[in-house]
């Protein structure tokens, strides 16, 4: 049921972050920006890889991975950027399944650590997360948008 995403996969999955970032704060869903993001992680696996859960051939969940290097750990490390399930769908483990498919592929990459970010209200993603072996972090995570 899980397998990494193809470019044809792109519009179903714009979909779909659609309605993660509609219900984030800090973001806004823009169908057009999340289809070319899409785009440049499945087209460069050195960048990043995007896990679809399927049913009946239809995306009803979705993890991304994005890849880089950290100093601190002198290795590749991942940042797992968005993880959704559809509304109708969740409840069923689709999102423990993503996230356990998104560790394997980690450690197979190498990976020495997946750091994510999540709402700070957000407490049943934190608990799902936290029962995957992630925990919070003292850092806190600033942007600037160019």
């Amino acid at each position: 049921m899980i397998s990494e995403a193809t470019l044809d996969d792109v519009p179903e999955l714009a979909e779909l972050l659609g309605i993660l970032f509609a219900q984030e704060v800090e973001f806004e869903p823009d169908a057009a920006r999340q289809r070319e993001g899409l785009r440049r992680i499945v087209s460069d696996p050195n960048v990043g890889r995007v896990l679809v859960w399927r049913e009946d051939g239809r995306a009803r969940g979705m993890a991304n991975l994005l890849f880089t290097v950290s100093t601190a750990q002198g290795a590749d490390v991942a940042m797992l950027d968005d993880i959704v399930v559809h509304p109708e769908w969740r409840g069923k483990g689709i999102g423990s399944q993503l996230i356990a498919a998104a560790i394997d592929l980690c450690r197979a990459r190498g990976c020495t650590r997946i750091s994510l970010h999540t709402d700070n209200t957000n407490q049943a993603a934190q608990r799902l997360y936290e029962r995957h072996g992630f925990r919070a972090s003292t850092m806190i995570a600033m942007r600037l948008h160019l």
